[in-house]
């Protein structure tokens, strides 16, 4: 009679393994698990002796993943969370989902806010708490669920915070930076050498500046002597009082020139600046995570993006090394929707070096 495969898992081995490979560390995984090292220690090399295949080098009070690790961890991970979101669904149907969600100040106030409404009559049983700030989280004190960061953080950000042995980081499509300015403004800006003579904003915190800009349309930048802010937010409204012409992400100012409040004076007229400059990262534990699933659809709805957090498993190694790409020269004119692409992970024939255990 053959056994059930069901009933040949070592359920609690791998669940050891999983926790380790999560957490980095044999004592993160024992506190996470509520044993001790030992145990779990115990519960890995059985593992192994089951499998007849070593999961884990180990180095010192370093820890290393081997190829066989790699690949089984890969499955462990998605298993265990599609468990978890599985459970999750059927428990929390009458329960509020909280996303506690740190965000860049600007895209929370020019594009975020905007639509929470929206998102809340959308996504039934999303609670959402929003905190702004320009630093990035660590995720160390598990404060935030995930973070909208502005220019992506490098991976080795995250590497000494504890308990967090993966991080993704998904870009949130491209932006088209352009010159607005208000109405009264406009008539007398016909080519980018009437900027010249114009007041122009500056905005301190940007990736792509007025140096990146003019570069762009073969013109050198004037010397800044302009009013300058730290958000662009406030670049925003200044430009909409008429201080000056803002350099600005259309997304960012979407209902002021949907208003009229702003306007494009060089639609057509320039080259503009196209790049990523919003990222949506979360440690790779929270993935499966119910609330920050219902969230990821939703905003790549709005953003008219491919995501798929399950897909990241699948997703090819040039993809998930995506950073923040250079500086795109192109004619004015708005971007297809960008593929959803995610955070590096290292190859399983490489193996991964985890915390000291």
């Amino acid at each position: 009679m053959i056994v059930p495969m069901s009933r040949q898992l070592p359920l609690s081995a791998l669940r050891a393994f999983e926790a380790v490979t999560r957490t980095g560390s044999f004592r993160a995984a024992a506190d996470d698990l509520n044993l001790t090292s030992s145990a779990v220690s115990h519960a890995i090399r059985g593992l192994e002796v089951t499998l007849g295949t070593t999961l884990f080098l180990r180095e010192r009070r370093a820890i290393r993943l081997t190829e066989e690790g790699e690949m089984l961890a890969l499955h462990t991970e998605r298993g265990f969370g599609e468990l978890q979101l599985g459970f999750s669904n059927v428990s929390s149907r009458s329960r509020p989902q909280l996303l506690r969600l740190h965000c860049a100040p600007s895209l929370a106030a020019q594009w975020l806010l905007p639509r929470l409404r929206r998102l809340l009559s959308e996504v039934r049983g999303l609670e959402v708490r929003i905190s702004a700030g320009t630093d990035y989280t660590r995720f160390a004190a598990d404060d935030f669920d995930a973070d909208i960061v502005y220019g992506a953080p490098p991976p080795e950000f995250y590497s000494g915070a504890p308990g967090l042995q993966g991080m993704d980081r998904v870009p949130l499509g491209t932006e088209v930076v352009t010159p607005l300015c208000s109405p009264e403004l406009a008539p007398a800006i016909r080519s980018p050498r009437d900027l010249y003579a114009q007041t122009l904003i500056e905005s301190d915190n940007k990736k792509v500046r007025w140096t990146d800009w003019f570069a762009a349309n073969d013109l050198t930048a004037p010397e800044s002597r302009g009013p300058r802010f730290d958000r662009s937010f406030l670049s925003i409204s200044a430009a909409m009082d008429g201080l000056g012409v803002a350099l600005e992400s259309t997304r960012l100012a979407e209902r002021e020139l949907a208003s009229g409040c702003l306007v494009r004076p060089l639609e057509e007229a320039c080259k503009d600046v196209v790049y990523t400059g919003h990222w949506l990262v979360f440690p790779r534990a929270k993935r499966y995570s119910r609330s920050l699933m219902l969230f990821s659809r939703w905003m790549a709805k709005e953003l008219g993006l491919e995501t798929d957090l399950f897909a990241l498993e699948n997703g090819d190694q040039k993809a998930r090394s995506a950073q923040t790409q250079p500086v795109n020269r192109v004619p004015s004119k708005l971007p297809p929707p960008a593929k959803r692409t995610s955070a590096p992970t290292t190859s399983p024939k490489a193996g991964r070096t985890l915390r000291k255990s």
